[in-house]
C-alpha cells in the first residue's frame, strides 16, 4: 500500500509542477519542453526545494512516454515510406554517427580523458533524440519533405545505437570483440526486425481494420496501445530498445490505413507520458556537477550542434537532397537524448568511465534540447544565408547537382551496368574492411611482434617497435590507392547514368558537367568510406592526431572538384547563350500563356547541351508575384533549389544573372534544376501550382 501511495504522490508532484511551468513558458512564448525540464529540476534531488519525486517511479513513467511517442511517430511513417528513404537515410546516418564518434573521441582526448572514456564519449554524442525531435516538430507543426529524411535517419541511428551498445557492453566488461561477434550481433538484429515486421504485416493491419469496423473508440484505443506495448516488450526481451519496437508497431498499424483514427485516440495519453519523459531528463540535471565540468559541457554542446550541422548537411546534399532540405534536416538533428543516457549508463555501471560522463551527457542533452526548437525555426533563414554566401560556381553546381542525382536514380541501368556497380561497391567494402583489419591487427599485436622482432633480429627495442607500423603502412598503401581508384571508377559509372557519354567520334558536349559529377561522386564515396574507417580505427592509433587523416585523403579530389565547378560555370554560361538565342528568336511569335511556350526549344537545348538539368521557360505575367522583385528578394535558388540561367526581355538578355538583377513583367526566364525544383520555381514565379 505504501508503494501505491508513493506512486500517487510522485505522479501528483510531477504533473502539478509540470502544469505550472508549462503555463509560464507558454505565456513567455517559449517551447513547453523548457518548462518540463525546469519542472524536472524542481522535483529532482539536486535543488533544495521540498517537492522531491521518486526518481525510479519517474523513470518508469518516462519510459512509457518514450514508447507512446515512438508509436505515434510510427503511425506517420508507413513501412513503404521508410523504405523509400532508407538507402539515402542510411548513408546520412552512417556518415553523421561516424563523424560524431570521431569528434567525440578527439574532444575527449583533448580534455585528458582515457581512451575508453573517449570512445564512450564519441558514442554518447553520436545519436540524436527521436523523442525530442518528435515533440519539437509537433509543437511547431513542422511538415515538409525534410521530415521524412529526418525520421529515416533517426531510425537508422537507433539501429546503430543498438549495435554500439552491444559492442561497448562487451568492451566495458572485458569480453573480446571480434569480427565473428560483430557479425552475430548484426545478424541477430536483422533477424529480429525481419521476424517482427514479417509476422506483424500478416497480423496487425488486419486486426486494426477489424477493430475499427466495430466503431468503438475505447476498444480501438486499448487494442492499439496493447499492440504498441506488446511490440516494445518483445524488443526488450530480445535485448533491444523499447523505442524500436514501439516505432515498428506504429508503422505496422499505419499499414492498416486507419492510422488517423488511432493517432487521434492515442494523442491525449501520449502527451501525458511524454511530458513525464522530459521531466525525467530535468530530474537528472545536477547543477553542481554541471558547474564543475562546465568546460566539457560547453565544448560537447558546441561540438554536437556544429558537428551534426556539418555532417548531416553535406551528406544529405551529396545523396541528392536540396541544400534547403539538407540544412533543415541538419538543424533538426542537432541534439542528443535517450540513447546517450543508455550508453553513458553502460559506461558508468561497468566502471569503464568515471562518474562525470553521465551528468555531462545529460547536461549536453538538456542544452541541445533547449536549442532544438530555435534551430528548427531558424533552419529556413540559415539555408537562405548559406546559399547567398556560396561563390557563383558553387551556386550553379548546387542547382544542377540535384538534377543529376535525380536522372541517375531514374535511369536505373541494365543488368551489365548493375553488375559493374555492385562489383565496384564490393571492392570498396573489401578494401575498407582490410584497411580496418590491418590497423587494428597492427595495434593489438604491436607489443608482441616488436618483442619477437627484437629477440630474433637483435634490433633495438625502438627500431623493433617501428617495424610493425611501417609494415602495416606498406601493406595498407596499395589498398588506399586501390580504394581511391575504385571510387573514381564507381563515380564514372554512376555519372554516365545521369549524363550519358557520346558515341565514338561525336563531340562530348556534356564533358564539363560529367567531369564535375564524377569528381563529386568520387569525393562523396571517399568521404562516406573514410569517416567510418577513422571512427572505427581511431582508438587503436598511437595518437588522436591521426584523426586528420581523412582531410589529407580527400584533399586532391577536393581541388579537382573546385576546378570542375569553375568549368561547369562556363558550361552553364554557354547553355544560357544557346537558350537566349532560341528564346529570343521566337519571343515575338510565342503565345503569352501556357506552361512553357518554348518547350520544344528547351528540349533541343537539353539534347544539344546535356547536364543543365531540365530547363524550362517561365513567362512573367502582369499578376505574377515575382514581378519587379530582384532574384535576391525572390531567393529562388534558396527556396526551390532551381537556378535562373537567363532573363530575356525585348532587346535585352541577361546571362547567368546575379541576385541584383530584377524580374519584370513580360520577361521570360530560363530556369534549370531537378524536376521537383523546376516545378517549385514555376509556382513561386507565377503564383500558379505546377
Amino acid at each position: 500500500m505504501h508503494d501505491a501511495h508513493e506512486f500517487l504522490r510522485t505522479l501528483a508532484v510531477v504533473l502539478c509542477v509540470a502544469a505550472v511551468t508549462t503555463v509560464v513558458f507558454q505565456r513567455l512564448r517559449q517551447p513547453v519542453v523548457f518548462g518540463y525540464l525546469l519542472a524536472g529540476m524542481i522535483v529532482g534531488p539536486h535543488i533544495p526545494i521540498p517537492l522531491v519525486a521518486d526518481e525510479a517511479i519517474v523513470e518508469t513513467l518516462s519510459e512509457l512516454g518514450v514508447i507512446l511517442l515512438l508509436f505515434s511517430l510510427g503511425l506517420e511513417f508507413s513501412l513503404r515510406k521508410l523504405l523509400s528513404v532508407g538507402p539515402r537515410a542510411g548513408l546520412v546516418a552512417v556518415a553523421e554517427t561516424s563523424g560524431m564518434v570521431w569528434i567525440g573521441y578527439v574532444l575527449g582526448q583533448l580534455l585528458g580523458w582515457t581512451t575508453l572514456e573517449s570512445v564512450f564519449a564519441g558514442a554518447v554524442f553520436a545519436i540524436s533524440s527521436t523523442t525530442i525531435i518528435a515533440k519539437a516538430f509537433e509543437e511547431q507543426r513542422v511538415k515538409g519533405r525534410f521530415t521524412e529524411i529526418v525520421f529515416g535517419v533517426l531510425i537508422i541511428e537507433d539501429l546503430i545505437g543498438i549495435f554500439l551498445i552491444a559492442i561497448l557492453t562487451a568492451v566495458a566488461t572485458g569480453t573480446a570483440v571480434s569480427a565473428s561477434s560483430l557479425a552475430v550481433t548484426g545478424a541477430r538484429l536483422a533477424t529480429f526486425l525481419a521476424g517482427l515486421i514479417g509476422v506483424g504485416l500478416l497480423v496487425v493491419p488486419r486486426t486494426i481494420r477489424a477493430v475499427v469496423r466495430m466503431n468503438r473508440p475505447e476498444t480501438t484505443l486499448v487494442a492499439s496501445i496493447g499492440i504498441c506495448f506488446a511490440a516494445a516488450l518483445l524488443a526488450l526481451s530480445f535485448g533491444y530498445s523499447v523505442a524500436l519496437g514501439a516505432f515498428i508497431a506504429g508503422s505496422l498499424v499505419a499499414e492498416s490505413g486507419e492510422e488517423k483514427v488511432v493517432e487521434h485516440l492515442v494523442q491525449p495519453v501520449r502527451d501525458v507520458f511524454a511530458a513525464i519523459f522530459f521531466v525525467s531528463v530535468g530530474v537528472l540535471i545536477d547543477p553542481a556537477i554541471v558547474v564543475q565540468h562546465w568546460g566539457a559541457v560547453l565544448a560537447f554542446s558546441v561540438a554536437v550542434i556544429l558537428g551534426k550541422l556539418v555532417f548531416v548537411t553535406i551528406s544529405s546534399f551529396l545523396t541528392g537532397y536540396t541544400p534547403r532540405t539538407s540544412v533543415q534536416a541538419a538543424m533538426s538533428l542537432a541534439q542528443i537524448g535517450e540513447f546517450s543516457f543508455i550508453i553513458a549508463g553502460v559506461g558508468l555501471s561497468s566502471g569503464a568511465t568515471r562518474e562525470f560522463l553521465y551528468p555531462v551527457a545529460v547536461s549536453v542533452s538538456a542544452i541541445t534540447t533547449l536549442t532544438t526548437p530555435w534551430l528548427i525555426r531558424a533552419a529556413g533563414p540559415v539555408a537562405e544565408w548559406v546559399d547567398r554566401k556560396l561563390p557563383p560556381p558553387l551556386q550553379t553546381f548546387v542547382s544542377l547537382y540535384g538534377s543529376w542525382i535525380e536522372r541517375m536514380r531514374r535511369s536505373g541501368g541494365g543488368a551489365p551496368e548493375l553488375s559493374t556497380t555492385r562489383r565496384l561497391v564490393r571492392l570498396l567494402l573489401l578494401d575498407a574492411i582490410l584497411i580496418i583489419a590491418i590497423v587494428i591487427g597492427a595495434s593489438l599485436e604491436a607489443g608482441r611482434s616488436a618483442a619477437l622482432i627484437h629477440d630474433s633480429t637483435g634490433l633495438s627495442e625502438r627500431l623493433a617497435r617501428a617495424v610493425v607500423p611501417t609494415a602495416a603502412a606498406i601493406i595498407g598503401l596499395p589498398l588506399l590507392i586501390g580504394l581511391t581508384r575504385t571510387a573514381r571508377q564507381l563515380g564514372v559509372e554512376l555519372a554516365r547514368k545521369a549524363i550519358p557519354a557520346p558515341k565514338v567520334g561525336d563531340v562530348d558536349v556534356g564533358a564539363a558537367p560529367r567531369r564535375a559529377l564524377v569528381v563529386t561522386l568520387q569525393l562523396a564515396i571517399l568521404a562516406f568510406i573514410a569517416i567510418p574507417i577513422v571512427a572505427v580505427t581511431l582508438p587503436f592509433l598511437p595518437s588522436y592526431r591521426y584523426a586528420l587523416a581523412p582531410l589529407a585523403f580527400v584533399a586532391i579530389p577536393a581541388v579537382a572538384f573546385w576546378r570542375s565547378a569553375m568549368n561547369l560555370q562556363g558550361h552553364a554560361k554557354a547553355g544560357a547563350e544557346i537558350i537566349a538565342m532560341k528564346i529570343g528568336s521566337g519571343m515575338a511569335d510565342a503565345p503569352s500563356d501556357g506552361d512553357d511556350p518554348f518547350a520544344t526549344d528547351m528540349e533541343r537545348v537539353r539534347m544539344a547541351l546535356p547536364g543543365l538539368g531540365d530547363p524550362v521557360s517561365v513567362r512573367i505575367h502582369e499578376s505574377s508575384p515575382a514581378s519587379d522583385l530582384t532574384l535576391a528578394q525572390l531567393n529562388l535558388r534558396g527556396v526551390t533549389g532551381a537556378t535562373v540561367l537567363a532573363i530575356l526581355r525585348d532587346g535585352e538578355q541577361v546571362l547567368v544573372p546575379s541576385g541584383h538583377d530584377r524580374v519584370r513583367r513580360g520577361d521570360v526566364l530560363a530556369v534549370a534544376g531537378s524536376e521537383e525544383s523546376v516545378a517549385a520555381a514555376r509556382e513561386l514565379l507565377t503564383g500558379v501550382g505546377a
